[in-house]
């Protein structure tokens, strides 16, 4: 079927850089994000609109002035790449657009925990771990850093040094107690 009949999904952008669906805002929310995390969202943004894609179409209009364009792997990988980069690009710059940057350093009430915070946790057997709580798009629990709106960050919001919090996990509820919460850029 020609794809002049065919209609995208809208949210078709709604997708990272490996083509799995990105996360999505819950409605009505905003988009936080702390400073470094916009940071790294406009230094891809800024790669992929000054480096890369000015690239790959100098490569895509080179291939194609080689002739038979059914058969040019060039010019066939190139075009798909680049429709790939455009839907990132596209991605990048409705979160940047949508993103309300927050400065953990910022933050007046240091004694309970909110967006930007670094939390040290505690749980019943006697672990810690480290958290700190960031925007969608920054998330990586591999690092300790925790989307806003995870179940263990939802629970661990406004408690304070020595507050016992309960969350729904994969497992089951849980318990952690918080040690330690620490604003840092």
């Amino acid at each position: 079927m020609n794809k002049a009949f065919v209609k995208e999904n809208e949210d078709s952008d709604e997708e990272d850089a490996d083509g799995n669906a990105a996360s999505a805002l819950p409605a009505g929310q905003k988009n936080y994000m702390t400073v470094r995390g916009h940071a790294a969202i406009r230094a891809e943004f800024e790669q992929l609109v000054k480096i890369d894609r000015p690239a790959l179409v100098q490569v895509v209009s080179w291939a194609a002035g080689n002739g038979d364009r059914s058969e040019n792997g060039d010019y066939i990988y190139g075009k798909k790449r680049l429709r790939e980069i455009d839907r990132r690009i596209r991605f990048l710059s409705k979160r940047l657009e949508t993103a309300v940057v927050v400065d953990p350093a910022a933050q007046d009430n240091c004694e309970q925990v909110f967006f930007g915070a670094t939390v040290a946790v505690c749980d019943m057997q006697g672990a810690e771990a480290h958290y700190q709580i960031v925007g969608i798009d920054e998330a990586n629990v591999s690092e300790g850093r925790i989307s806003w709106i995870s179940p263990l960050a939802r629970a661990m919001m406004k408690a304070r040094e020595g507050d016992v919090v309960r969350f729904e996990s994969p497992g089951g509820t849980r318990e952690i107690d918080i040690v330690s919460i620490a604003y840092t850029s």
